[in-house]
């Protein structure tokens, strides 16, 4: 196996503000963009190969088949020694409008979503968007806390309510342990709430961690996964649906017409033969949270912040500096970040900043972030 560059580092700031996606676009060019989920990398190689081959072979229609599951079946035995069951999962847009669909499958039009903020926004605007009522039980210290989530369960007034769960989680880049995820099944079970979760940023977990599949340690969970965040293929919509019921069985035929062929083809090239891309990836990731932990430590040691050990975003505490820090650091210091506010309950105070850029990036940020004080 050849020796791979970091993906992190390879491309220029000149070449990242010709890009048109909605992280260069949403902000003058003086302000440096850390904000969105999108990271400032090239393709893998795979993936960029198997896109032009579909192109030169005008296979351009409608997505068929199951090589995206298997490529992922195949990429879970080997990476987390899951056997992702083939038969029990489903193509869908992306993982949200998938995540949609199986609130409506497995609860009724009254029934509320629980879910553990700080967390993901559109966790809040699609079930919202659905009708449904957002419950919260809050993380406590990053981590899920059972007790709150055990009493939120038994106090909850649904026939069919739902707990839509991070794993790992957004914004925090908290790994749950397998202890905690057996823990909410048992829960779940104990007060009949269906247990939906959003496994996107798992291709992005530390070699140094262990990440648990949820549906390995719940009979009754269900999952969505995509290729998306862990090689930067936002522009290419798919994802995958998994249940360990028979309840996919259901999923209107609609659903499966919202995936993008080259979206299915790129997340199955991504899955197939971009580990030695990932593993570069996730090397420069641990690298880049070295590097801001120490920037930080220097030049604002006000800022709360512990390196973690998934995603490429970081969850900075900066209460110290102001009630509304991302205004503050895009104002003063022309360095967008995500306001924390978005996120739910312990958001407040709170920025997350995007890791997934080169270190010469990071290091201009938190020089500017610092001068703006």
């Amino acid at each position: 196996m050849g020796f791979m560059l970091n993906p992190l580092s390879q491309v220029s700031l000149e070449r990242l503000r010709r890009r048109t996606s909605v992280k260069w676009r949403q902000f003058p060019d003086d302000v440096l963009p850390l904000w969105v989920a999108e990271m400032d990398v090239d393709p893998a190689e795979p993936i960029k190969q198997a896109l032009v081959d579909a192109l030169e072979l005008g296979d351009t229609g409608y997505p068929a088949g199951t090589a995206y599951q298997e490529a992922l079946a195949a990429f879970a035995r080997e990476r987390w020694g899951w056997d992702l069951p083939v038969e029990r999962a489903a193509l869908v847009s992306d993982v949200m409008l998938g995540a949609v669909e199986l609130i409506k499958l497995v609860s009724g039009p009254g029934d509320p979503v629980i879910v553990s903020p700080p967390v993901y926004p559109p966790f809040y605007l699609f079930v919202r968007s659905l009708g449904r009522a957002v419950i919260e039980a809050p993380l406590t210290n990053g981590r899920l806390d059972l007790g709150v989530i055990e009493r939120t369960f038994r106090h909850v007034k649904a026939d069919r309510p739902v707990y839509l769960l991070c794993n790992p989680q957004n914004p925090t880049g908290t790994v749950h342990t397998a202890g905690e995820l057996t823990a909410l099944a048992e829960l779940a079970r104990t007060y009949g709430v269906r247990v939906i979760a959003d496994e996107i940023h798992a291709p992005l977990v530390s070699r140094s961690a262990r990440f648990v599949p949820y549906l390995s340690v719940d009979d009754q969970g269900m999952c969505l996964m995509s290729a998306s965040k862990g090689w930067n293929l936002a522009a290419m919509r798919a994802a995958v649906a998994v249940a360990n019921t028979d309840d996919l069985a259901r999923l209107p035929e609609e659903v499966s017409h919202g995936p993008s062929h080259f979206g299915t083809i790129a997340h199955a090239a991504a899955f197939t033969h971009g580990g030695e891309w990932l593993d570069a990836l996730l090397d420069g990731l641990d690298e880049n949270r070295k590097l801001l932990k120490t920037l930080l430590t220097e030049h604002l040691p006000e800022i709360g912040y512990e390196p973690s050990e998934a995603t490429f975003l970081a969850w900075l505490d900066c209460r110290a500096i102001s009630d509304d820090p991302a205004a503050f650091f895009v104002e003063r210091g022309k360095v967008a970040l995500m306001s924390g506010r978005e996120f739910g309950s312990g958001g407040e105070g709170h920025v997350r900043f995007n890791l997934g850029t080169s270190p010469e990036i990071i290091t201009e940020a938190v020089r500017r972030m610092a001068a703006s004080r």
